[in-house]
């Protein structure tokens, strides 16, 4: 996941998107289209949050969702909502690409 090129992938969404702006209209490519840009935004978001949890880990525990979107914010990485910060942890959680537990607001990143 480390690897992939998230934000050039979305690039390459956005010129496509403007491209079928100018075309015919068909709703089977665009929906894909859209359907595409929205996985690989949130594979991108994840891919972030990954990294900045794996910085955070080293030295805290736990950290709240507002917290660590706070910091994602203040250094200008991505600008989600504590609610979209949420889904997206629940999602790694998922899938397997994070090891932590949620208990309310709170992430706990370390367990004794």
């Amino acid at each position: 996941m480390t690897q992939e090129k998230y934000a050039e992938a979305i690039a390459i969404i956005n010129n496509l998107k403007e491209i079928e702006k100018t075309n015919d209209f068909d709703y089977k490519l665009t929906h894909q289209l859209y359907q595409l840009d929205s996985n690989s935004r949130a594979l991108y978001n994840q891919k972030i949050i990954l990294k900045y949890i794996q910085k955070i880990r080293i030295d805290q525990k736990s950290i709240t969702f507002h917290e660590l979107n706070q910091m994602i914010i203040e250094n200008k990485v991505l600008n989600l909502s504590d609610d979209i910060l949420r889904r997206e942890i629940e999602i790694l959680i998922l899938r397997n690409q994070l090891s932590c537990k949620l208990d309310g607001d709170i992430i706990i990143l370390k367990t004794v």
